[in-house]
């Protein structure tokens, strides 16, 4: 028997639980990390179901670890009150020594902030984020932007109505 091809949002990962489409256009992405979440039982649930929300979280050093805040995983309904999580909690975030030390030295920078892009689960099955070091967009990028992303539509529909 052949294996079954898992369902995948995009190449090389499980199942996408949140996408945060709003960071590229608000921040210059320079750099992005593959990073594990410490998560109590009604969390990882609550992500299985699909319910999660990254839009307004970041990541921030605490004490010489990092740790992912405002992000929003609903309470697990079926659980019992007293198993259940506090939906915003501040979720440690897990990397390697190396990429700790890259991660504290990108956001001492200036200008620079650790954004969430994805949230998703691996093919072993284990929640993962993907985070951005980003740097905030101005309000003449975030518009040069558009013109080359409807610039691009056009040239598409062009060539698409030649062909």
């Amino acid at each position: 028997m052949g294996k079954t091809k898992k369902n995948s949002a995009t190449s090389g990962k499980g199942k996408t639980v949140a996408v945060n489409r709003r960071a590229r256009y608000d921040y210059q992405i320079e750099d992005t990390l593959e990073a594990g979440m410490m998560l109590v039982g009604t969390e990882v649930k609550s992500l299985r179901s699909g319910k999660a929300s990254i839009l307004e979280a970041y990541a921030t050093e605490e004490n010489g670890e990092f740790f992912l805040i405002n992000a929003n995983i609903p309470i697990y309904e079926q659980a019992a009150n007293r198993f259940n999580h506090e939906p915003k909690r501040h979720r440690k975030l897990l990397v390697h020594k190396k990429e700790l030390a890259k991660m504290i030295g990108m956001c001492r920078r200036d200008g620079f902030t650790i954004v969430p892009l994805s949230l998703y689960f691996n093919d072993r099955g284990i929640a993962k984020i993907n985070l951005g070091f980003a740097r905030g967009k101005k309000a003449v990028d975030k518009r040069n932007t558009e013109k080359e992303r409807d610039w691009k539509r056009q040239q598409s529909r062009i060539l698409r109505d030649k062909g």
